[in-house]
Parts: structure tokens; sequence; C-alpha cells
């Protein structure tokens, strides 16, 4: 028997076989051929080695493969058993033989496949697993599958609320519209996958990710990508296509059902990589939020270590930074200067004006000797601002001068501003003016009150302090602060501090409440 490689690869392992058992059953000569077309010579694909080629007419008979041309059996002789039955019993044999191999083929590409799948399936389990980088994973993530599917391009889109529009998070083959694409287009077929949730095979030109334009050309899947959570109704997050067949022929209904596989764990990274996202954000923001408070700490002078008096005060936003503040001033001639402010609203832009605020106020105290001049000029200094951010600040500013015995402010528009005596009577520093941002153009004045060193108290401080305690009997938040400020008033500045807040200590800080400010100073 010939043993020509070519001649065994020409035929499968299981025709081979029954022709060897044949041969060696019946002591038969065999022959199979391509029978030569018009014009053409026969192709002789097997032959019986050392076989008995008389001039014997052969019993010749058709064979029909599964693939490939018609072939002709000739059994040429036979030792044991006429050329009729010989040749009866090998053709279906044969034919039988061609298709078990034809079967052997299509189950071996079929479980070549289902591994090929399976094993995608695994590896895009570990990529998503293995980074919290979405484009990178979403970019060899659509390798594999076009590598896997045959695909000559492909394209993942993800939705992004903030827009309401799809961006191209991934790419792969030939380059194709970079989008963004509203996903209420009506002439992009991602788009219209992404509203209706549905999956597409189609053929046209462009791709899915492209306009439409008439005219046959690739073949193209697109499958929207949905995450499921464990409770509530799934949503659709994106949509991955693949356009082109590398074969030329059209994606299948097995592709579409792997692919949205596939979309559904694209689905569920895309999902934590948004939640990863916003947890990111969010510590990030807190940690951006604290250190701005510290910052805003920082810019408040110590009142305890002011070596111009005795003097205390605290600050505590109800958010991460707020927009209270006070300020202590050394002046010439052995005055002191006292500011305290409150912007309205809180949280961060009430911070930015309140770091205006403090910046201007150092340089105009100390270029001006009247309160009502410096609160002039940072009004002027602010006016633009405020009015861009529809926000106003009250601000009181006194001028101790312990020589003369007298303390001068200007108020503009801030309500709780006190003398405590000795005696333990309140003397209330009206407001002389509107809120900084109100005044007009003739506004800020000043006033001026007798002031005995060591002996009166100036106390200010802002609403969120006193508003945040309970109305009882007839005594209100402001009522209450100042009885507590004269029945402590001996103490030092730091402990009257502490009993201020200790009043509210059982208020809780939110964001309706409002920044809690207090300054005491005695000179």
């Amino acid at each position: 028997m010939s043993e020509d490689p070519s001649v065994l690869e020409a035929l499968p392992d299981q025709i081979l076989q029954t022709l060897h058992h044949f041969e060696n059953a019946f002591g038969a000569s065999v022959r199979v051929i391509v029978p030569a077309e018009p014009g053409g010579a026969e192709e002789e694909l097997y032959q019986t080695e050392d076989g008995s080629w008389g001039e014997e007419t052969p019993r010749c008979s058709k064979v029909l493969p599964h693939v490939g041309p018609e072939l002709e059996l000739q059994v040429h002789s036979a030792f044991r058993a006429p050329l009729e039955a010989v040749s009866a019993a090998l053709t279906p044999a044969l034919q039988q033989g061609f298709e078990a191999s034809r079967e052997i083929q299509f189950f071996t590409y079929e479980l070549s496949e289902r591994f090929e799948e399976i094993n995608l399936l695994y590896s895009i389990s570990e990529t998503l697993g293995s980074t919290l980088d979405l484009d990178s994973g979403a970019a060899t993530i659509l390798r594999e599958v076009r590598d896997v599917m045959g695909a000559k391009r492909g394209s993942l889109w993800v939705h992004d609320a903030a827009d309401e529009a799809l961006h191209l998070a991934a790419e792969v083959g030939e380059d194709g519209r970079l989008g963004p694409l509203s996903s209420d287009d009506p002439d992009t077929i991602t788009s219209m996958v992404f509203r209706e949730g549905r999956s597409i095979i189609a053929s046209r030109q462009p791709g899915p990710d492209e306009r439409d334009t008439s005219g046959p050309g690739d073949s193209f899947l697109s499958v929207p990508i949905r995450y499921s959570p464990g409770t509530g109704e799934s949503r659709t997050v994106g949509v991955i296509n693949l356009i082109g067949r590398q074969d030329g022929g059209r994606f299948s209904a097995a592709n579409q059902k792997l692919l949205a596989a596939i979309a559904s764990q694209i689905g569920a990274a895309i999902e934590h990589h948004r939640l990863v996202q916003d947890s990111l954000s969010k510590e990030r923001m807190a940690r951006e939020m604290e250190l701005a408070h510290d910052l805003q700490m920082k810019l408040l002078p110590k009142a305890e270590h002011f070596e111009g008096a005795n003097a205390a005060g605290r600050v505590q936003p109800t958010e991460h930074v707020g927009g209270d503040f006070y300020q202590l001033f050394q002046l010439p001639g052995g005055r002191i200067g006292v500011m305290l402010g409150d912007v309205s609203l809180h949280g961060f832009p009430s911070a930015l004006i309140m770091t205006l605020t403090m910046s201007a106020s150092a340089i105009y105290a100390r270029e001006f000797n009247s309160p009502a001049q410096v609160l002039r000029k940072l009004d002027d200094a602010l006016a633009d601002e405020l009015e861009t951010t529809e926000m106003f600040l009250t601000v009181f500013y006194g001028v101790i001068d312990s020589k003369a015995g007298t303390l001068t402010y200007s108020n503009a528009g801030h309500p709780h501003a006190f003398v405590l005596r000795k005696d333990g009577s309140s003397d209330r520093l009206p407001a002389t003016d509107p809120p900084v941002g109100f005044a007009g153009p003739d506004s800020f004045s000043e006033e001026r009150v007798a002031w005995s060193d060591r002996e009166d108290l100036l106390l200010l401080f802002t609403d969120g302090l006193s508003d945040a305690l309970p109305t009882r009997g007839l005594r209100n938040g402001e009522a209450q602060v100042i009885d507590a400020a004269v029945h402590h008033r001996f103490k030092d500045p730091e402990e009257i501090i502490e009993e201020l807040f200790h009043l509210s200590s059982d208020a809780v800080l939110s964001a309706l409440g409002d920044d809690r400010t207090a300054l005491v100073v005695r000179g």
C-alpha cells in the first residue's frame, strides 16, 4: 500500500483504514481516483501497493465525499470474493467513512470554537478583575474579541449621564468615528442600540458608529452593554460594536450570543469603575476640603497669642470651610483694631469671599485710621465680586484706644456686637450702615463709646452661635449668649469662649445651620 504523504493527506484516516481492512480481508487491489475532466487527466488519490493490475476490467463505482470533487472507486482484483461483492460492500463503507470524517471535523471545529469562547470569557474576567483603568482594559478586551470573532474592527462606547452622550472608550482596527454621540441621535446605529437596548446584525457600508448611507457593505454586529444590579432593574450603560468579518462572511446569532455575554461582563465592570471613580472623587474632595479647612484656620490670627490685648476667638464652620472670620491688628499709638465678619450663606463660595475680605482689610486697617474709611474701602474692593456671586457680608470693625479711653467703631449690618461692663451691664453697638455689598456711595459712618482697659469686655459673635440655641422662656439665643458672657466676664477670654461654645455643644452642625464664631477682647 502506498504511503506517499500527499496521498495520505488527500484522504481522511478513516477512509485509509477502511481501504486497508478490505484489502486484507478480500485480498483486493483497489484504486481511488478523481475522474478526468474533458481535456484533462485523472488524479490518483490511492492505490494498493503491489496489487494485481491485470487486463481485467475493474469494477467501478462513484463515491461522494462531503466536500471536494466526486471520486471513483476501482476494484481491480479480489482473491476471496467477486469484484461486484467487494465493490458493493466497499462503496457504502467509504461513503459512511466520509460522513463520519465530516462529523468529526464539524464537532472538532465546534469544540475548538467553544473552547476559544470559554477561554475568551475567562480572559476577559481576568482583565476586568486586574485593572481599574477602564480605557486600557476595554482596549485589551476589544482586541481579544475582534481576534476570536474574526472581525476587522471593533469599538466600545460608554454612556455618560452628565452630558447624555456616548463616549468612545476603546477602538481597534481601522479608524472610525470618535464621537461623542448623542444618545438621542436618530441617525446613528450605536445610539439606536443604546436607546432600544437590543442587538442588531446587519450589513451596510459604514460602521455602526457612523452615519447611515445606502448600499451593501461589511456585516456588523452591535450589542448593548447592560448592567444588572442585585436589586432593581437593569440599565444600558454602553454599546459594543464589531464591524466587518475577515472572511467576508456575516456575523451569526452565535456571535451575537457570545458578544452579549461579554457585554454583560463589561457592563458590570463599567459600573464598578464608575463606583470606584465616584469613591475616589469623594475621597479626593474630602482631602481637598480638609486641606481647605486647615488653610482657612491658619489664615485666622491666634487671638490667644495677640500681644496687644488679652483676647480669644474661635471659628467653627458648619461645613469644612465657611464665611465667618475675625481679625486683630496692632495699630500705631498702641491702638488695637478688632474686626469680625459674617459672609452670607456658607461653604466654599463664602470661604472665597472671606479670604478676599481678610486680605483687603489687613491692608486698609493699617492704611486708614478711621473704621468708617476702612469699611468704605473694603466695600469698594469687594463690590464687583459680591455682585457677581449675589452675596454680602456683615462686618464690625472697632479701634480700641486705651490711652484715650474710647472704642471707635463702624458696624456694617452686624447684629451681635456688645461691650460688657464691669458691673454686668451690656451695651449694644448697633449697626451704623448696611452690610458690605448693599451700601451706597455715601454709606459708612462711625460711633464712639467709652472704654476702660481691664474692666470692659468687647463681645462679638455671629448668628450661627445664637441661632443654634433653643428659646428658653423669654430668652432667645442672643440673650443666652450675653447672659453666659456676663456671668463669666471676670474669667480669662479663652475660658469665656469655651463657655459660649459649650452652650451649643449639643446642637448638630448641618447644611441648614450656619457657621459659629465668637471673639472676646479685654484691653
